[in-house]
């Protein structure tokens, strides 16, 4: 059985075993208990073990199960099948899928319109990837980096990335032509609520039109709200989810910490992009 992924080595096609991924070079790479390879070589990574960790896993897995983005997981979905109408066996790409809440959705949501989808997922979390293979099964996980994307030129129909790293070299070079690629980003006011809270001056997310050299914008569309959280325990994992986590003085994180409730907006915007034909 073979994979959409490749050798990160020789970039070879990969054979898909249940104990062992090879490519025609010999290159072996073992499967997790989880059901997951590790396609991450040892120059790609910037730490010894870069992404989330697995509290942080753990944080972002419970506040998507209480519901709240529930609205942001169904439109990604409604976008991606409109997408694909009339593919019959799309290849799909998840790049940085995390625990892969958003990964086993386009999967089932994609079978629901009669295709037969591949679906391969990576991030370059170990836990997250761990976490996603566990609950998610017929799905391919890898670890792996964004940065240089263990799939091969032109072999996929559709690459979703919600929040994640984008490299637009790579995903020119992975999607084919008349493919797509669906992103995820947040609207200007999303949780401005927290960094009411976070920070002496609060700050907008910049709206940006952004173009990517051989994709033509086909669509873009926001899903905007409003959040009330009243259990500190659902705040700290929001907040865990968040870029912020990284970079808020001690003096924001401790008002946080001390907050019994959160009203914020939030909204996602969805542009949908078209890989240009090639030219004859």
């Amino acid at each position: 059985m073979s994979s959409l992924f490749t050798c990160p080595v020789c970039g070879g096609p990969l054979a898909q075993g249940e104990k062992v991924w090879r490519c025609p070079h010999g290159h072996s790479y073992d499967v997790a208990a989880e059901g997951y390879v590790y396609l991450l070589p040892p120059n790609k990574k910037h730490s010894k073990d870069p992404g989330d960790t697995k509290q942080m896993v753990a944080a972002r897995r419970a506040f998507l199960e209480a519901g709240y983005y529930e609205p942001f997981r169904r439109r990604l979905c409604e976008l991606a099948c409109g997408a694909l109408r009339g593919v019959a066996a799309p290849a799909v790409l998840d790049v940085g899928c995390g625990e892969g809440w958003y990964t086993g959705a386009l999967l089932e949501s994609l079978a629901g319109t009669g295709c037969t989808p591949s679906m391969a997922a990576f991030d370059i979390s170990k836990a997250a990837v761990r976490a996603a293979a566990k609950r998610h099964k017929g799905i391919s996980f890898a670890v792996a980096s964004a940065f240089s994307v263990p799939v091969a030129d032109a072999s996929v129909d559709l690459t979703v990335n919600v929040f994640a790293p984008l490299v637009p070299e790579e995903l020119r070079r992975v999607v084919r032509p008349g493919g797509f690629f669906l992103l995820a980003v947040p609207t200007a006011r999303h949780l401005y609520g927290m960094k009411e809270i976070l920070y002496d001056e609060p700050y907008e997310n910049e709206y940006r039109e952004t173009s990517y050299p051989g994709f033509v914008l086909e669509s873009r569309g926001a899903v905007e709200g409003e959040l009330t959280l009243t259990d500190p325990a659902l705040i700290r994992s929001l907040f865990a989810m968040t870029p912020y986590y990284w970079k808020t003085p001690q003096e924001g994180v401790r008002r946080l910490a001390e907050a019994k409730s959160l009203r914020t907006e939030i909204g996602f915007d969805f542009l949908l992009y078209k890989r240009e034909e090639a030219k004859a």
